[in-house]
């Protein structure tokens, strides 16, 4: 007969504690694998949802209303249907330069923002008030950054389709779409 000492004892009681917590390790993990699997399948759920939501609204609404010859109507819970247009337009990420360029030659630079920034060292707050051609005399290098507002890029492209301009497509990403609006009562 074998005998167990208090460390014997300890030990597997040790033993029973640690399986004890990678099995609840364990499975709280598998349950976090589940929950992660069907989030990632509602959200393809989601998305073919949205697809086929887009589809209606830009396509089949649209080409209803307009083999009737109507761009809306009123239904008979009070509801409106209408078809619009929906615009986008931003820079390509690659044709930056050649988009401001062509914003610049066209008279519509005035919708680029410019941002310019002259870094100083401790103590300097006195020249940080100065203007920049002082800066740039005192031999601080200014860093500029210019951007276009993404809404305000979009309301131009709709300004100019609507008045029969364009814009150059190497430069930007462009579309106009159909877009229905269904407004509740």
């Amino acid at each position: 007969m074998t005998t167990l000492t208090l460390d014997d004892l300890e030990n597997d009681q040790q033993e029973i504690i640690e399986k004890s917590d990678i099995n609840t390790l364990a499975k709280y993990c598998q349950e976090l694998k589940s929950y992660e699997d069907e989030i990632a399948d509602l959200e393809d759920k989601i998305k073919h949802k949205k697809d086929q939501a887009d589809k209606i609204s830009s396509e089949i609404i649209p080409n209803l209303l307009a083999e009737q010859g109507l761009s809306s109507l009123k239904l008979a819970d009070g509801s409106g249907v209408e078809v619009r247009k929906a615009y986008s337009c931003t820079v390509k990420k690659d044709n930056i330069e050649s988009a401001y360029k062509w914003l610049r030659e066209n008279g519509l630079g005035d919708i680029i923002k410019n941002e310019v920034a002259v870094t100083f060292g401790k103590g300097e707050d006195n020249k940080a008030q100065e203007l920049l051609d002082l800066a740039v005399s005192n031999g601080y290098e200014p860093q500029q950054k210019s951007k276009v507002e993404p809404m305000t890029l979009k309301a131009l492209y709709r300004e100019r389709v609507e008045a029969g301009l364009d814009m150059p497509s190497d430069s930007f990403h462009l579309f106009v779409k159909d877009q229905t609006k269904i407004s509740r009562k």
